[in-house]
């Protein structure tokens, strides 16, 4: 029964081809797009095997949602679109609002839970925005933060100052050139966002946490993250990989 998983987010749709709906299934095919050429995915579906089912998570707005759904249709396919709930999937969620909570966020939580299961755990997801998500040993979701990707970052100094749009840098220890300072400030920034948050959560878990990496701007932070990590490339699938395999068939009828 093959399962197609889609992550709609704020710049990018993530698609991935999965044997069947459970965590361990292996990968058929999988591949990313713009939102620009979202327009495509039919075209790109159709040369993979057909899936059976589609689960997926979206952030990038109703406008967008709505044309991903019509290149589904063309296909004769709809997608269960998740949400965040108050409990899935073994983890407890403490938002204020659970279903406020962002759906990709809760998707990478959930695959973090199965990876990790007896573990505390920090999610940090670097993507157009930075996410770092907190979950306790006992299976629940504490709180986690937002701040700006490296894009954002990059954005708001060339919109605030003069002199400042040069091409994308690379981290450095001491950086010479204004490319590098860029980069290295940003990663920096939000290198020591996550170890602030790491040192809260270990001092109240009292114990290990398990840092996961992922997100399609993840590689630039590796190095200048400063802790122990697993990079996780598609930690969301394994979200929507455990809520499918959790639902019940007719779920997936919903648009």
């Amino acid at each position: 029964m093959p399962l197609l998983v889609l992550d709609v987010g704020n710049t990018r749709l993530k698609w991935g081809l999965y044997a069947r709906p459970q965590r361990n299934a292996e990968l058929l095919a999988g591949g990313a797009m713009l939102l620009e050429e979202v327009d495509q995915l039919s075209r790109v579906l159709a040369a993979q095997p057909r899936a059976e089912r589609v689960i997926g998570c979206a952030v990038a707005g109703a406008v967008v949602t709505a044309r991903v759904c019509a290149e589904l249709d063309a296909l004769g396919l709809r997608c269960n679109w998740i949400s965040a709930q108050a409990a899935q999937c073994g983890l407890r969620n403490s938002y204020a609002v659970p279903s406020l909570l962002g759906a990709d966020r809760w998707a990478a939580q959930l695959g973090a839970r199965q990876r990790v299961p007896d573990q505390a755990a920090m999610v940090i997801s670097v993507g157009t925005a930075v996410t770092v998500d907190c979950l306790s040993r006992e299976g629940v979701f504490i709180g986690g933060i937002i701040l700006p990707g490296f894009g954002l970052m990059l954005k708001a100094l060339e919109m605030g100052t003069a002199g400042l749009r040069v091409p994308e840098g690379d981290i450095a220890e001491f950086p010479t050139n204004t490319s590098d300072a860029l980069m290295t400030g940003g990663a920096l920034a939000i290198a020591g966002a996550a170890r602030q948050m790491h040192a809260r959560l270990q001092a109240r878990e009292a114990g290990e946490v398990v840092v996961l990496l992922t997100g399609g701007a993840a590689p630039k932070l590796r190095d200048a993250l400063g802790l122990p990590h697993q990079h996780v490339e598609h930690l969301v699938f394994e979200g929507l990989l455990c809520i499918a395999g959790n639902a019940q068939p007719q779920a997936d009828q919903s648009t």
